[in-house]
């Protein structure tokens, strides 16, 4: 069923876990996201990046999106990632997206929360909730990190934009870890701390140790994003196929072991972040 961004996060932070957010990118992936939070009856985000709103496969990635979720029995929000202007968002909201990613992290502090707050503003008039970003979280191919989140801003920020939830930077990058990544799990209560317990959000989920990933869901994380393990996970599946020589030329055939794939990777990481069992 499709739901939006604050049903699925009050269901965190009322059970103290976390919502695993998927981004997709075909049917295929879509596929094994579904399969893998029915049979565990999680909820889930499905969340697409904003070059596919801008390019022709948001179009036809959409419909399978809001197909799944109409057909699927668990909570499922579809959620734009990293959006970052009022461009993507119109795109995404007409597109039938349940959840918003405002990414103004780039941006100096005054113009971040002038621009989240005016993106939650027309996203509250349907309905929709607003994911802003306070602290850049950057590449780990990156030469260095911005600065960590400071707890005290990050109060400022949820008072004056009014969002449902903030991404921080405590340690985590986007991408595959050169080596496992130290998080902050002290700076995650003093954030929770200082803006009264504001649902935080964990990007570059794929990679980060398990016992550090259960420390900052127990801090206060109610939502985790894994991309490039979704992507792995599907090429590693494409890969083995490729290798057997008894593999079917019919493209729906051959496609089969990825989405097994991303649906073995799809319910690791839900059972991580302690989602199975509670839809």
């Amino acid at each position: 069923m499709l739901v939006t961004l604050k049903k699925v996060i009050d269901m965190a932070e009322n059970g103290n876990f976390c919502i695993p957010a998927f981004n997709v990118y075909n049917m295929e992936t879509v596929m094994g996201v579904a399969e893998a939070a029915e049979e565990l009856r999680a909820p889930v985000i499905m969340q697409v990046y904003p070059r596919l709103f801008n390019e022709e496969a948001g179009y036809y990635l959409a419909p399978v999106i809001l197909a799944a979720a109409k057909k699927m029995t668990v909570p499922v929000c579809f959620h734009l990632d990293h959006g970052p202007s009022e461009y993507e968002v119109i795109k995404a909201l007409r597109s039938g997206a349940s959840g918003i990613m405002l990414d103004g992290s780039e941006h100096s502090f005054e113009d971040n929360v002038a621009l989240t707050k005016h993106i939650a503003d027309i996203c509250g008039t349907v309905g929709v909730q607003v994911e802003g970003e306070l602290g850049h979280i950057g590449s780990v191919n990156d030469d260095a990190m911005d600065e960590f989140t400071n707890p005290d801003d990050a109060a400022e920020f949820v008072r004056r934009t009014g969002v449902a939830c903030l991404a921080v930077l405590i340690g985590n990058a986007h991408g595959h870890y050169k080596k496992p990544p130290k998080l902050d799990i002290e700076r995650v209560k003093a954030i929770r701390k200082a803006t009264g317990g504001i649902p935080l959000v964990l990007h570059g989920g794929s990679g980060i140790p398990d016992d550090q990933v259960k420390a900052a869901v127990a801090a206060g994380i109610r939502k985790m994003n894994i991309g490039t393990d979704v992507c792995c996970a599907f090429a590693d599946g494409a890969k083995a196929e490729l290798e057997n020589p008894g593999r079917s030329l019919a493209v729906d055939l051959f496609m089969k072991p990825s989405i097994e794939s991303v649906k073995r990777l799809a319910e690791e990481k839900i059972r991580l972040v302690g989602a199975d069992g509670k839809a």
